[in-house]
């Protein structure tokens, strides 16, 4: 087919499909939308018209050059533009930069290249460039033992598992607004009725935010979370595992003897927290366990099992759903499921807690506190008196 036969079959196709058949058609060709709207055009034209232009065919090559080969420069003038901006490796593949498209073509039309900033979008495709969001991969100064915590944390998990014993990991998830604010996701709804929000999320004073602090099971894949109306302390933290183990955890290892406890290294069950390390001995000393507590390593939470095996499956449960109450919260994370057989409980926590709470050198002492051969500041062990 010749150019005009090629761009009327084309037209004649997106007649054919119907509302949205130009932009079917030219995602399926390659063709132009302009092309096959002028293709419509002169569909549109009477028949004899049509037939006594039909005649009129451009030569192959003809028609207006690209700005690339009218404009030999171009090219060169946009990558000086793009470079100081420029992020990761300029040698990879796919590359990306900070300024927008029209500010790139009116700079390049003030240098005397004239161009409008859906053409400069297409360079830049073409240059392997693209519109890419922050990504958080970098950790900060990595510990010259992190990967020797990871393995003493995985052999102690299964040595205890291997023994029948409790291991848990536990964290606290981020703080949420109580009350009809915007939550991030999508649900189904009829269409063009979404839920209303409000536009700003400031807080209300009346409900305030919770805090979610979970306990995850690693061996039955069974999660508790505490859902806390006040200061996310370490006296919060270890009541939450308290309820963990009166709830479910007594009944699952009626035959325990003691506990390990894997928790982040910062926070409210941060390693150089004394309040948590006083709290803990009051839960060995109410549950009778002996408690073994291993840390990970500063800047390594994400390797925490409670953030991918419980946290992240409650955020899908309750993705665009405005947490309008309290009891609302706790509910969506109970029903929160996989088909990997996670069971969560959820309670609410309307205990006060006293934050800025300083522990005694003597009250620091009075703790049965064993230090493990290994980084005995990370991984530790609290006996009951």
């Amino acid at each position: 087919m010749n150019e005009r036969s090629r761009r009327q079959w084309a037209a004649a196709e997106a007649l054919d499909q119907g509302w949205g058949g130009v932009t079917a058609v030219a995602n399926a060709t390659g063709l132009s939308r302009t092309t096959i709207i002028a293709g419509l055009r002169e569909l549109a034209l009477p028949a004899k018209k049509r037939a006594a232009e039909a005649d009129r065919v451009r030569r192959p090559g003809g028609g207006r050059r690209s700005l690339v080969q009218s404009d030999p420069g171009l090219l060169t003038a946009l990558e000086r533009l793009i470079e100081p901006s420029t992020r990761g490796d300029p040698e990879s593949p796919l590359r990306w930069t900070c300024k927008s498209t029209r500010r790139l073509a009116d700079e390049l039309t003030h240098r005397r290249h004239s161009i409008g900033p859906r053409t400069v979008a297409s360079l830049l495709h073409q240059a392997g460039y693209s519109l890419q969001a922050n990504r958080k991969t970098r950790e900060g100064v990595a510990h010259p033992d992190r990967n020797a915590q990871f393995e003493y944390i995985n052999a102690l998990v299964k040595r205890f598992l291997n023994r029948g014993q409790p291991a848990i990991s536990v964290d606290t998830k981020k703080k949420e607004i109580v009350g009809d604010f915007k939550n991030a996701g999508r649900e189904w709804r009829p269409l063009g009725r979404p839920e209303n929000v409000r536009v700003h999320d400031f807080k209300d004073e009346a409900l305030g935010k919770v805090v979610p602090y979970g306990v995850y099971d690693i061996l039955n894949n069974q999660g508790w979370v505490s859902v806390g109306i006040d200061h996310d302390t370490a006296e919060f933290a270890t009541n939450s595992i308290r309820r963990w183990w009166r709830k479910m955890g007594s009944r699952r290892f009626a035959s325990a003897r003691e506990l390990l406890i894997t928790a982040d290294g910062g926070g409210s069950n941060g390693f150089r927290s004394r309040l948590w390390k006083r709290s803990l001995q009051e839960l060995a000393d109410d549950v009778g366990l002996r408690l073994d507590i291993c840390h990970f390593p500063p800047g390594t939470s994400k390797w925490n099992k409670i953030e991918h095996r419980l946290f992240s499956f409650v955020t899908q449960n309750w993705r665009g759903r405005p947490l309008i109450t309290r009891q609302a919260i706790v509910n969506l994370i109970a029903r929160t499921t996989t088909r990997t057989g996670l069971v969560v409980k959820a309670a609410l926590d309307t205990n006060r807690y006293e934050s800025g709470i300083k522990v005694s050198d003597e009250e620091l002492a009075a703790v049965r506190l064993a230090p493990h051969n290994f980084h005995g500041e990370w991984n530790y062990t609290i006996a009951p008196h």
